[in-house]
């Protein structure tokens, strides 16, 4: 007996069970039922199927176990709309429309691609919907939408092709149009596209852009004078673009090439202010003396040279310099907690000591790193106040039982935890401030810690100490950071940064579990442990993953000698890049080697850890060790 038959004598026998009555009486017996029709969609059985879900209409995954149907059988137009309408509210009817249209689309059924389409973020439908109107005789409306798509260095999804075909034979794909989606595939390293443009291009500007590709590969080629066989506009450009892809490597080449040679070329003046301000950033990137001098110089500026501008200064520790780049920061700016502490710094340090003070003072009530740091300059205690969401009622219980909420603890209930985490992003985004708070409460009942962080983020709400900085694998924690001499609260600042307590976490780039290890560097550290290596996996386990996180930073602690911002930097960032973050003559301030690591995310997530390692000290002592104390100066390398 094939499965097809044993599901459908399954289905009989429970009808014959139950004669007269709905079969799906208890919660328990839905979920059994819901699996089972699940199992009928798989099978293609679509009398059964009816038959069955027609029971769970009162179920609160009736509609995700409608949409698993229809999604196989999107032909039937009437069903399709009929789901659209009875189910608009819910997060399946937004994921139906979308297979729904690619059918239609599938099918040159254009007018009813028009009339069912709604905007959404899915650029595949967006190129299909314009192609719609190219076909149904709205073609200049097509071809202004296909150009302002164009102008990516990323391929589309091939339902674009039609469309942007259309634009390639039309006359509003200008030159000038060709060559910048050219020189932005080559900014992304997207050399197939590259080479697909420049065969748009006419003979002879084909030949510029296969220069413009060698330099590209080897940006050496711009020291050559033989390599230039005229001054065009494009000669120019790649010239620039040259420069600025040594500079990468090699900034102090690269502008020395660039302040030699740029007056023999036809450069634009854009284009040559863009370059400058790449190149000062360069410097400063690499912590180049000159960095802060060539930053003052540029014609125009943005925040991000505004910041480089005081990091460049403070790593020259000139206060004078320092005073001057807060100076240029916006009001706005300045009133950031970060930009906040380097002015008083800078007071202090230039003999306005009480003014200095008074900043501090007022920056101390500000609970994060730089308030911290603040704290400490004067001597004063951290503000750890500790403010739980206030609920009134049963308003916890009223959220719970609403229908996007059921969906969500039935999809977690099923162990379905990627489908339940979208569905609790879609329930949430609906929701006042006020009750984004209470949902965060909820999301902490059911254990969901890294989803009541995230939501209580939202709902800009930033005192509930207990609902941001939970404590769970309090004793793995605490027996592997005794094993390894580490402060408990250190290792939990690093879960808390890497995962949010979130046991099953995979980043990006395969790094796994509550300390986002690499299943090399794990298979690494149970070598060195003497333990069999099982497989990536294990690295889910918490007992596993904070063994070796605990163990792997004890190794970056001892290589770094003892020394926490550099460890914690090296947990992020690598210890090979740390090591050349090192100062080159002389130590350097803790706090200034911290705001001058090159790389933004890591600069963040070394402050984080410290601020996050303050607060859960605070919660498993009662009292907060000086986070200075954590910041001695960093020697050179």
């Amino acid at each position: 007996m094939n499965i097809k038959s044993v599901l459908r004598s399954i289905l009989l026998c429970s009808l014959v069970l139950l004669p007269g009555m709905a079969m799906s009486n208890t919660l328990e017996q839905q979920r059994h039922d819901f699996l089972l029709a699940e199992k009928l969609v798989e099978q293609d059985d679509e009398n059964a199927f009816l038959s069955l879900s027609a029971t769970l209409v009162d179920y609160p995954l009736y509609p995700y176990l409608q949409y698993q149907w229809l999604r196989n059988n999107l032909p039937q137009t009437d069903k399709v709309l009929a789901f659209l309408s009875a189910y608009k509210d819910t997060r399946y009817a937004d994921l139906l429309r979308s297979k729904w249209l690619g059918y239609l689309a599938n099918q040159d059924r254009w007018f009813e691609f028009i009339q069912h389409y709604q905007a959404s973020d899915n650029t595949a439908l967006e190129c299909q919907f314009y192609w719609a109107h190219f076909k149904t005789g709205n073609q200049l409306l097509a071809l202004n939408a296909a150009k302002r798509l164009w102008a990516t260095g990323d391929f589309y999804p091939e339902e674009c092709d039609p469309l942007l075909s259309a634009l390639a034979l039309s006359p509003l794909l200008t030159p000038e149009l060709i060559w910048q989606r050219f020189e932005l595939a080559l900014k992304k390293e997207n050399i197939t596209l590259a080479a697909y443009v420049q065969r748009l291009l006419n003979k002879p500007d084909q030949s510029i852009a296969e220069l413009w590709l060698q330099v590209h590969n080897t940006p050496a080629l711009i020291e050559d004078r033989s390599f230039w066989s005229s001054n065009g506009i494009q000669q120019g450009r790649i010239f620039a673009y040259g420069v600025d892809r040594m500079a990468k490597s090699d900034p102090d080449l690269a502008i020395n090439i660039w302040d030699s040679r740029k007056r023999n070329f036809n450069i634009d003046t854009q284009t040559a202010q863009q370059l400058e301000r790449r190149l000062a950033l360069a410097l400063a990137r690499s912590q180049d003396s000159k960095a802060y001098s060539r930053l003052n110089q540029l014609l125009t500026v943005d925040a991000e040279v505004r910041e480089w501008k005081v990091r460049a200064a403070l790593l020259e520790q000139n206060w004078q310099h320092v005073a001057n780049a807060l100076a240029d920061l916006t009001l706005e700016e300045r009133k950031e907690p970060r930009w906040q502490y380097w002015q008083a710094r800078s007071l202090v340090e230039t003999g306005n000591a009480a003014q200095g003070r008074s900043i501090y003072n007022q920056l101390s009530e500000d609970r994060s790193f730089y308030g911290f740091m603040a704290a400490d300059a004067i001597n004063k205690s951290y503000p750890l106040g500790d403010k739980p969401v206030v609920m009134t009622g049963n308003e916890l219980e009223i959220l719970a039982t609403e229908t996007d909420f059921k969906v969500f603890q039935e999809l977690d209930f099923l162990n379905r935890q990627a489908e339940a985490q979208r569905q609790w992003w879609f329930a949430v985004r609906k929701l006042t401030k006020e009750r984004l708070m209470i949902a965060a409460k909820l999301a902490q009942r059911w254990q969901w810690d890294q989803v009541a962080i995230i939501t209580l983020v939202k709902a800009d709400y930033w005192d509930d100490l207990a609902l941001r900085f939970p404590v769970n694998y309090l004793n793995q924690v605490q027996s592997n950071a005794y094993r390894q001499n580490l402060d408990a609260a250190i290792v939990f600042g690093l879960i808390r940064q890497e995962s949010m307590l979130d046991k099953n976490a995979r980043s990006a780039a395969g790094a796994q579990g509550l300390m986002q290890i690499m299943p090399k560097t794990g298979q690494q550290i149970a070598h060195s442990l003497g333990e069999s290596w099982q497989s990536g996996n294990s690295l889910f386990n918490p007992d596993v993953n904070i063994k070796y996180g605990a163990f792997y930073y004890r190794q970056l602690l001892n290589r770094f000698n003892g020394h926490f911002a550099l460890a914690t930097a090296a947990y992020n960032a690598g210890p090979n890049r740390v090591s050349k973050w090192l100062p080159y003559n002389r130590p350097v301030p803790a706090d200034i080697w911290i705001e001058t690591i090159p790389f933004k995310e890591t600069r963040k997530y070394v402050s984080s850890v410290l601020f996050y390692s303050i607060i859960y000290q605070q919660r498993l002592q009662g009292n907060a060790l000086k986070i200075t104390k954590w910041l001695s100066d960093v020697g050179p390398g």
